[in-house]
């Protein structure tokens, strides 16, 4: 190995590999991991190959992981020790690719993991985002985000000779290819393909992440998920989503000819999962390309329905994407003679059903003004493309990711689609890569398990469950605790350093990270942090000392999220420059979390907070990589969470609040007041108006927290106050349980050791045999 170390040294630096400096050993490594990725060969039995198409692919730091999949970190590790060295120094100059956000991109990227190691073909396509989403900074305990350059720094990306030509309404504009070979347990690889433009400018973005949204030509691939709060912002969207559509078709045909066969067979040799409605134009353009090279237009729209699955990923009906019909006929007009005859297929076949209609006419408010200057309100009808619709309509599958979320689906959000297409609804429930999650950023707690039960767990995560043969053995229970207090001083560490906050690692880690957004009720949690402060002040303290650990995101446009984020950072200062109350209590959100942050908050993790509003959450993936990794789960019957609690047992996570069902019908009832909870419930009504106290608005922009206190009142429409009394009793029991260690300790393992259904290497399994059939 260090011969090839050395060689690749000198071709690259003229030098050899004991003289680098640390970020030119990263570029050593780097390079020589994708060498040995590219000599991995895919497994020629399948047939058919999937082309797995998402907006995002969170895909965390590669140098570890590679290292690991290919069998020579431990090598890496030694020779790096003898020359001074550490693997996690090395580490700590790779940049993490800014290529996603949350949930959906990390699901995207354990997939594309199970995948290889599952040895089966399937490439992920995407967009090459040089910006990223953002770089998360706080000034003034508020969110500013800053641009995330992080390609300069990166040797991951292998620049291809692939291009095609992307043609808009106004402009056409040159894709290259860019590959980033994915590394998995098994013996071969896969490949992410992500297309960018050579006329990219990140010169262009001035004052935080602002930048000209309408020079296509130098900002398309420049950041994730643009603010889309204007139509110039929204119009951006859509050209990123149709020359990511445009590529993959491009590719997949290619491909598929360059493979020895025809476009007819596409069906035959290929399956496109489009993860959420942001590839959904995918179906219009390959039915675009296939009918440009001689495939009647029925046959194509056969041809391609056959070939195409969709996974949705919301219950909220907002977020399934709708674009003006004349923006995407200004912007790709190629479409809409495509749109409009799949539109009048199901106009034909169900004319009486509007909701089933792909294009639909909404009415608009729009304003106006008179003649002597006073604004007033117009309807006007406007055209809308429903992309989920036209996703539901021309593929083969439409899969959940929960059993809660895809029931909700057939009841409530699609339940016309569910009634004539029965056949095309399935469960999948996501999983999360255990290689990652804990396999190699938990070693010392893997190898502990692979002493007590074999290495077999590995390969097949169920077998995790022989850990239940040492549920009364306390050496073992007390050997996890040590291991789990283990990851509780790294992290602190890591934030002692990086954030310069101290943790005490002998309090509780209560952990919320995922993006920022109302229905996951991270407001709540501000909301017990200040009920648990105002009992501190009267003498009444928690059983144990916590600390709350918050780590999110909120998009820049979403105002109420980063009143939210406000209202953490506040609460941080508070308790903070509070000594008698930090003996008790401790508030951090940690800055700009990502997948490496991930990596050191969830071995950490003594309780896992999964506390969406009950029917809101399609499944979560957080819940399950802390469970994993030895955390309790206080959380609503939501989600994954459901599954968990069945696996678990209802006496080893911690429920509280309203049922699904009931919060549905509250909305349908509109039967929820905030404002009678409020007034009626002083505690609730006390911790509400702690917000705009004169204590904290020492720290703080009393017009942000001003909004956030009057949208709980007057409108909370993810319901916190509705579960904030339960949300508080049941959570200060959890408490109270793990001053007993043993049974605390039981709870954690019994979470480990249930924790097999949730791998990622599961859940591509259930979608090959059901839905891709590779």
């Amino acid at each position: 190995m260090i011969n090839n170390l050395n060689q690749l040294s000198e071709k690259i630096y003229n030098t050899d590999f004991k003289s680098l400096d640390n970020e030119q050993i990263y570029k050593v490594l780097s390079e020589l991991s994708n060498q040995m990725l590219l000599q991995r060969k895919q497994n020629s039995k399948d047939k058919r190959k999937l082309y797995y198409l998402s907006a995002e692919f969170l895909i965390g730091k590669l140098l570890k992981n590679n290292l690991e999949n290919l069998g020579i970190r431990d090598e890496i590790e030694k020779i790096l020790l003898e020359n001074g060295k550490t693997l996690a120094q090395i580490e700590a100059v790779e940049p993490e690719p800014s290529l996603g956000n949350g949930g959906l991109g990390r699901l995207a990227s354990c997939f594309l993991d199970s995948l290889t190691s599952l040895d089966l073909k399937g490439d992920g396509v995407g967009i090459n985002y040089h910006l990223g989403l953002f770089k998360q900074t706080f000034k003034n305990n508020s969110q500013l985000e800053i641009p995330n350059p992080w390609l300069e720094k990166s040797n991951a990306l292998i620049k291809t000779d692939v291009t095609n030509i992307v043609k808009f309404g106004d402009l056409e504009l040159k894709a290259v290819m860019y590959d980033l070979p994915i590394s998995g347990s098994g013996q071969t690889s896969n490949t992410l393909h992500l297309f960018d433009i050579e006329t990219a400018d990140e010169s262009i973005v001035k004052d935080g992440i602002n930048f000209d949204k309408k020079d296509i030509k130098k900002n398309l691939t420049l950041f994730l998920y643009p603010d889309d709060s204007d139509l110039d912002g929204r119009h951006l969207r859509i050209y990123q989503q149709y020359f990511m559509v445009c590529n993959a078709a491009y590719l997949i045909l290619k491909e598929l000819q360059d493979n020895g066969h025809s476009l007819d067979e596409l069906d035959k040799y290929a399956v496109v999962q489009i993860n959420d409605t942001h590839p959904s134009m995918i179906i219009p353009e390959l039915i675009r390309q296939l009918t440009q090279n001689g495939i009647a237009f029925e046959r194509a729209v056969e041809i391609v329905t056959n070939t195409c699955a969709y996974t949705n990923h919301t219950i909220l009906l907002e977020a399934l994407e709708k674009w003006p019909y004349e923006s995407l006929k200004q912007i790709v007009p190629q479409l809409i003679p495509i749109i409009n005859k799949l539109n009048e297929i199901i106009t034909e076949k169900y004319p009486e059903n509007e909701s089933l209609h792909i294009v639909r006419n909404v009415p608009m408010k729009f304003k106006k003004v008179s003649s002597i200057n006073k604004p007033y309100y117009i309807l006007k009808n406007i055209k809308i493309v429903h992309m989920a619709t036209m996703a539901i309509h021309f593929s083969k599958s439409t899969n959940g990711v929960a059993q809660l979320h895809t029931d909700i689906l057939k009841e409530d959000t699609l339940k016309d689609f569910y009634k004539i297409y029965p056949e095309k609804f399935s469960n999948k429930t996501n999983g999360i890569s255990f290689r990652r999650f804990m396999y190699y950023s938990n070693r010392q707690l893997s190898d502990y398990i692979t002493k007590l039960i074999g290495d077999g767990y590995k390969k097949d995560s169920n077998k995790l469950k022989e850990l239940m043969k040492y549920i009364d053995d306390e050496k073992v229970l007390n050997k996890f605790a040590q291991i789990k207090k283990d990851a509780k001083i790294n992290l602190s560490n890591y934030i002692k350093e990086t954030e310069n906050i101290y943790l005490d690692d002998s309090y509780i880690f209560d952990v919320q990270i995922k993006r920022l957004h109302e229905y996951k009720r991270q407001q709540m949690n501000a909301l017990y942090v200040i009920d648990t402060y105002l009992k501190i002040k009267k003498g009444i303290y928690p059983a144990h000392p916590i600390c709350v650990i918050f780590g999110a995101k909120a998009a820049p446009a979403y105002t109420m999220a980063k009143n939210i984020i406000h209202l953490i950072l506040c609460l941080q200062q508070l308790i903070e420059n509070d000594k008698d109350v930090q003996k008790h209590l401790k508030v951090i959100m940690v800055t700009n979390y990502n997948v490496d942050y991930a990596e050191k908050i969830i071995p950490a993790a003594d309780i896992s907070e999964q506390i969406s509003l009950a029917s809101k959450e399609a499944s979560g993936t957080g819940n399950m990589k802390m469970m994993l990794n030895g955390a309790v789960t206080i959380g609503t019957m939501d989600g994954a969470n459901v599954e968990i609690a069945e696996y678990v047992g209802k006496e080893n996570i911690y429920i509280f609040g309203k049922s699904a069902q009931e919060v549905i019908k509250l909305y349908e009832t509109n039967g929820y007041k905030s404002s009678e909870i409020y007034e009626n419930n002083q505690a609730v009504k006390d911790a509400v108006d702690f917000i705009i106290s004169d204590e904290l608005n020492k720290y703080a922009d009393l017009t942000k927290l001003e909004a956030l206190h009057y949208d709980l009142i007057t409108k909370d429409w993810f319901m916190a106050l509705l579960d904030l009394q339960d949300y508080i009793k049941v959570k200060n029991k959890l408490i109270e349980k793990y001053n007993d260690p043993i049974a605390y300790r039981k709870m954690s393992l019994v979470n480990i050791a249930n924790s097999g259904y949730f791998s990622a290497d599961r859940t591509i399994q259930d979608y090959n045999n059901d839905i891709w059939k590779l």
